[in-house]
C-alpha cells in the first residue's frame, strides 16, 4: 500500500486503494484463523495420540539416502582401487604404506580426508 504505484487488478478493474487494503486485511485475518485451526486440530489429534506425519515417507526418505550414500561409496572404491593396485604393485605391501602413498598423491578419502591406517580389534 505504501509503494505509491498505481495498478489496475484484472479481476477487479474498479477497484480503489480502500477496497485493495480491506481486501489484503481480510485475506490476512484468515490466514492466521486457518493457522490457529490446523495447530488446535493438530494438538487435538496429538492428544488423542495419533501420530502425525506419514512415517512411511520417513522410512522411504531413510533409504533413498542410504542408496544415495551407498552408490557415491562405490563410485569413490571404483576411482581409488586401480590407484590402490597400482601402489601395492609398486611395493607397498601394508595398508599404512598404501595410504602414505595415496596421502602423498594428493587423493582424499570419499569424504575429503587423509588417508590413515585402520586401527584393529586387537590393537
Amino acid at each position: 500500500m505504501d509503494s505509491r504505484v498505481e495498478f489496475v487488478a484484472v479481476d477487479n478493474p474498479y477497484a480503489t486503494k480502500l477496497t485493495i487494503h480491506i481486501l489484503a486485511a481480510v485475506a490476512q485475518h484468515e490466514a492466521e484463523a486457518i493457522s490457529e485451526r490446523t495447530k488446535a486440530a493438530l494438538a487435538a489429534a496429538k492428544a488423542r495420540g495419533v501420530r502425525l506425519g506419514n512415517p512411511r515417507l520417513h522410512l522411504t526418505a531413510v533409504n533413498a539416502a542410504v542408496a544415495a550414500n551407498r552408490a557415491l561409496a562405490d563410485r569413490h572404491a571404483a576411482n581409488a582401487l586401480p590407484l590402490i593396485r597400482a601402489i601395492q604393485a609398486a611395493g607397498a605391501k601394508t595398508l599404512q604404506g598404501v595410504s602414505d602413498a595415496l596421502n602423498a598423491r594428493g587423493v582424499p578419502t570419499a569424504r575429503g580426508g587423509d588417508w590413515i591406517r585402520p586401527r584393529c580389534a586387537t590393537s
